[in-house]
């Protein structure tokens, strides 16, 4: 497996889990961003953009345009992934609880 895929694949689960981890289950691109960085990954606004627009198109996220940023809410579809109750293609699975 090529690097770009596996960190695509790891800032997908990363940006579910910030999302998971707010009360309204809601952040923008650049709070997201963010948030990737302290993983290490470190892309610009547009990267962002385009891994937020992956999720939309497969149905674990919402997308609000609002200003120059995206609004992402977890999707219930996003919120199963995390649980480990369906796994989706290209988003890293999650740990165990516990694991």
């Amino acid at each position: 497996m090529d690097m770009d895929r596996l960190i695509r694949e790891q800032a997908r689960l990363t940006i579910l889990k910030a999302l998971a981890d707010q009360i309204d289950e809601t952040l923008n691109s650049d709070l997201l961003g963010h948030e990737l960085r302290r993983f290490a990954i470190r892309r610009p606004r547009e990267w962002v953009h385009e891994e937020l627009r992956w999720l939309r198109e497969i149905g674990a996220v919402t997308l609000t345009p609002a200003g120059s940023v995206l609004v992402a809410s977890l999707t219930e579809k996003g919120q199963r992934h995390l649980d480990r109750e369906i796994a989706i293609e290209g988003i890293q699975r999650p740990r165990r609880p516990g694991g």
